[in-house]
């Protein structure tokens, strides 16, 4: 009796059991096989619409470990790229569990799990194959196989199985076929292994469609586009297949795998064939378009554009065009003339921006990945902002003629050389340029005056030539009669690094004041001893831009034995008391008047630093100083074009 009790307890146990198993499977979790090769695997890299969680609608159970994620093989989480391994990109799986969640009622959820490799042949989900397929496997592909535990069939069987105690699976996903490639036996071979999935997972082919979506087409061009022939007949050896179209789907550069857009588009297909095999009327979710940049047809590549290259451009109405390729990036950003531009992404891996009207003149800019400012390698580099920089030329009309080369006009040379500074013991660089007559042989002879001319903070001795155009300026002012032929030295200056602090003082710098006794001591022998140079200083002037400005007050106004003409371009001249500073110096006007023969002072008109007040103090102590105001420029370098174009007609000169 006892063991009939017992019996009874054991059956009712057991019947119990399998009710709460039975309950445990939910009807409305549908649950689809992904595999297959790259293109499944995912080569694009997922954007910002990508990476937003659609919800817990849409789930994934990892065929492998990601613990970046926190995921783990087997457990169910919220169905976010990437879908396959830590690494890979945007699959179409992704935009087909989207389309179906928002085709289908709310009470229904999707499941997908994934195993894809890239470059595999369909015989790697052969379980029969699997170990001799392994032996030939390239190197490459071998950790990938590893991930799966050397087969990734059984990686996906046994998944599905477990997946089953949770909800049903309804189809199989499968993008493969680029390996396989001109095999004849393609189309079996891939019935081989949906028939044995159906088997071990006593699934009926009518309940589980195959999906089969087509590769690359590339308008005609793709790498495997023979393949979808062979794709597009599977139904005739499987009769449940359905062939997911990759007409129009775009593609990344190697025409071989989509890019995000393609990656997106296939997806929904892939969604909306499930939904009407499913019965319902396919809903595509919202995908967020590429915003388009309309280039106008009469846009110019800039003349700062490295040749080659179609961008950046300029627009008639001064707007800036630029294109960078980041298929990595998620965004970029593009920062010029103190405004930042999210650049917008092509889903081919390119990022385009068209910025605001652009002021006429030189501008350097950046661009920006994760917070790293990089230099766009389609532009010429230019060194300032302490650094080497990307730069534009915006043109000027006609009346920029004056700082750009012009026929019949004879041409100077910029020199670059290397002294020696015994004052820091190193080798220093500087450029000199040199009239056109200079090298005649008729001028063999004749001595030259020269002009000192420094650039401004974080910017180098190359600033002046390349932003500033200085040597067009020089010849074309030459060849007219406007400028005596001089000799113009440019120098580092000691400032292409940061601001330090330190006392700035005029007369009392830390910033740049090491460069002093080198130009004193050194660079102003070295150019007298090897250039045919006039060595007085009634034939030494000195001029600077910003903080090369403020060297030109403390050197000159420290040194008057050695020049006698003197310019600063929205000079760095602060806080200055005209009584005090320098000893004094403005205090006796008559003094200072008679050994500066020419003393100039530009801005901008929309210039931060700007000298106007300064020039009414000098002017009140009786300092005889011309000045003028750059119209609509700011702290930039056509406000130094123009005040270098205007400053220079009155050097060397007897008054």
């Amino acid at each position: 009796m006892k063991k009939y009790f017992r019996l009874v307890l054991i059956s009712a146990l057991l019947i119990l059991t399998q009710g709460r198993a039975t309950a445990a499977v939910d009807p409305n979790f549908y649950i689809f096989l992904c595999f297959g090769q790259s293109n499944m695997e995912g080569a694009a890299k997922p954007e910002a619409q990508d990476l937003a969680s659609p919800g817990p609608r849409f789930l994934l159970m990892p065929a492998v470990d990601d613990a970046e994620r926190g995921r783990k093989m087997g457990e169910w989480c919220e169905a976010v790229p990437p879908l396959c391994r830590p690494g890979n990109g945007l699959t179409p799986a992704d935009w087909f569990g989207r389309t179906l969640i928002k085709s289908l009622p709310e009470n229904v959820r999707v499941g997908v799990i994934h195993v894809a490799i890239g470059g595999i042949k369909i015989e790697g989900f052969m379980p029969e194959e699997i170990g001799e397929y392994i032996k030939t496997a390239p190197g490459w592909m071998k950790g990938m196989l590893e991930a799966y535990g050397n087969n990734p069939y059984e990686r996906l069987v046994t998944l599905a199985k477990k997946a089953q105690k949770d909800g049903v699976i309804k189809g199989v996903l499968m993008h493969q076929g680029e390996s396989n490639t001109g095999d004849p036996e393609w189309a079996n071979k891939v019935q081989k292994v949906y028939d044995r999935l159906l088997g071990d997972l006593k699934l009926k082919p009518e309940e589980v469609p195959l999906l089969a979506g087509e590769v690359v087409q590339a308008d005609g061009q793709g790498q495997c586009i023979a393949m979808n022939k062979q794709i597009q007949e599977l139904p005739k050896t499987i009769h449940t297949a359905q062939v997911i179209s990759s007409a129009g789907c775009t593609n990344l550069a190697d025409r071989l795998h989509f890019d995000a857009a393609g990656y997106r588009e296939l997806g929904c297909r892939y969604g909306e064939t499930m939904a009407r095999l499913l019965g319902v009327e396919p809903v595509r979710p919202y995908i967020e378009k590429p915003k388009t940049i309309e280039i106008p047809a009469d846009a110019v590549v800039a003349e700062t554009t490295v040749p080659g290259n179609e961008f950046p451009k300029v627009g008639p109405d001064r707007r800036a065009y630029f294109r960078i390729s980041a298929p990595e990036a998620r965004k970029v950003v593009l920062d010029i003339c103190s405004k930042k531009y999210d650049m917008q992404p092509d889903g081919k891996g390119n990022f385009m921006a068209v910025t605001d009207p652009l002021p006429e003149g030189f501008h350097y800019y950046f661009m920006n990945i994760g917070g790293v400012n990089f230099v766009d390698p389609a532009t010429e580099t230019f060194f300032g902002c302490n650094r080497e920089a990307g730069g534009i030329e915006i043109p000027e009309g006609p009346e920029g003629d004056y700082y750009r080369p012009q026929q019949g006009v004879p041409h100077g040379q910029v020199r670059s050389i290397y002294y020696w500074s015994e004052s820091q013991k190193v080798w220093r660089h500087a450029l000199v340029y040199t009239p056109a007559e200079y090298e005649q042989p008729k001028n063999i002879k004749k001595r030259y005056p020269v002009l000192y001319l420094q650039h401004g903070m974080g910017e180098g001795e190359t600033s002046w030539s390349n932003q500033g155009r200085m040597q067009h300026i020089m010849d074309n002012a030459i060849a007219k009669g406007e400028a005596v032929p001089m000799l113009v030295v440019m120098e580092s200056g000691d400032i292409k690094a940061p601001f330090g602090g330190g006392n700035n003082r005029q007369g009392f710098s830390d910033y740049g004041a090491s460069f002093y006794p080198v130009m004193l001591n050194d660079l102003i022998p070295y150019i007298d001893q090897n250039f045919r140079t006039k060595a007085d200083r009634e034939n030494r002037a000195m001029a600077g831009l910003s903080w090369g400005g403020h060297q030109t007050f403390d050197i000159v106004l420290n040194n008057l034995d050695k020049f006698a003409w003197m310019g600063t371009f929205s000079g760095a001249i602060f806080g200055l008391d005209v009584k005090t500073a320098y000893n004094g110096i403005f205090t006796n006007a008559d003094e200072f008047n008679k050994k500066i023969h020419y003393f100039y002072m530009n801005w901008g008109s929309e210039d931060f630093i700007k000298s106007g007040s300064l020039v009414t103090s000098l002017r009140e102590m009786g300092i005889k100083v011309d000045a003028s105001e750059s119209q609509d420029t700011a702290h930039e370098f056509l406000t130094w074009r123009r005040g270098l174009h205007e400053f220079i007609p009155h050097l060397f000169k007897k008054k």
